[in-house]
């Protein structure tokens, strides 16, 4: 796990925004769905409590850290998984050993031992590291494993500690993980709707709040697109222009700016979509008002195709 990274942090320059990773979040998603399921991706509907990440002054370094680490392996559902946590002098913010277990060495920067706070949310990330490895589940590229792990960890619901550590003022800025802060706030949003969890009230860093903030208007965007139907009247007018068009001049290659694809076959005309929950792709019959559920994450979408 990095604290500099091209996302800015500790010494790493002015934090990036904005969303310049979404592809890879929504893949990361999809890839956990399809490896958990739908109902193994539910039985984390539960975030990490506040508490169990609770670190201050007054507790023992080693103890605290190995106590925060426990929890953190019991949210992950890794029973068999010892985390073992040393500090030391180094350039990210912390490592694990991705070894056969069922003991892990996991290091902390030396900074951590001033900064506690955060010590919950770099251990996150590295079990959360742990877990993908047993899972068989990684992407290609360091960067975009990062990302699947920042991804996971979120919407697993460890990761609200990771946007909680980004704080930033006019002088200095700290950040933790590959994703910026506002596409945290996205992952921590797509799980809230979709498990009915709120953790805003969890964040002690009022940048956390704004980042999610923003992240939650984004999701939102994502549950109006068309065909969804409640998509607004823009979006529609435009989706049927481009209905027209497919119908007439079939073969035509998909508009990249929008996120509805059409193609015809002996069926008739056809639309795939994203699923605004897990991203998976849909393929449905354009034929007016339908409801559709997804094989994968089993949410039903109403739809106007």
């Amino acid at each position: 796990m990095t604290d500099d990274d091209g996302n800015g942090g500790r010494g790493g320059g002015p934090v990036v925004h904005g969303f310049p990773h979404l592809e890879t979040v929504r893949s990361a998603i999809t890839s956990l769905y399809r490896r958990l399921s739908c109902d193994g991706v539910r039985a984390y509907a539960t975030s990490l409590v506040p508490a169990d990440a609770a670190f201050d002054d007054r507790d023992d370094l080693h103890l605290g850290a190995q106590r925060v680490a426990r929890a953190v392996v019991r949210h992950l559902r890794l029973p068999d998984a010892r985390m073992i946590v040393a500090f030391r002098t180094m350039e990210h913010a912390a490592a694990v050993e991705l070894t056969a277990g069922p003991e892990y060495f996991v290091e902390l920067n030396d900074r951590f031992r001033t900064h506690r706070r955060d010590i919950g949310a770099a251990l996150a990330h590295e079990a959360t590291h742990v877990l993908l490895h047993r899972l068989g589940l990684e992407f290609p590229g360091t960067r975009d494993n990062e990302i699947l792990t920042d991804t996971v960890t979120t919407y697993l619901g460890a990761g609200w500690l990771l946007l909680d550590a980004f704080r930033e003022d006019g002088v200095s800025s700290q950040k933790l993980g590959y994703l910026t802060p506002e596409e945290f706030g996205y992952v921590l949003a797509k799980r809230a709707l979709a498990l009915d969890e709120d953790p805003s009230p969890w964040f002690t860093s009022p940048q956390a709040y704004t980042a999610y903030g923003k992240g939650y208007a984004r999701a939102l965007r994502d549950l109006r697109q068309p065909p969804l139907a409640a998509a607004g009247w823009a979006a529609r007018r435009r989706y049927a222009k481009d209905r027209r068009h497919a119908r007439g001049h079939p073969g035509t290659a998909p508009s990249p700016d929008v996120p509805y694809a059409f193609d015809s076959g002996p069926q008739g005309l056809r639309v795939s979509f994203g699923c605004p929950v897990c991203h998976q792709r849909i393929r449905v019959p354009v034929r007016g008002r339908v409801r559709v559920r997804c094989g994968l994450c089993h949410t039903v979408l109403d739809c106007d195709t």
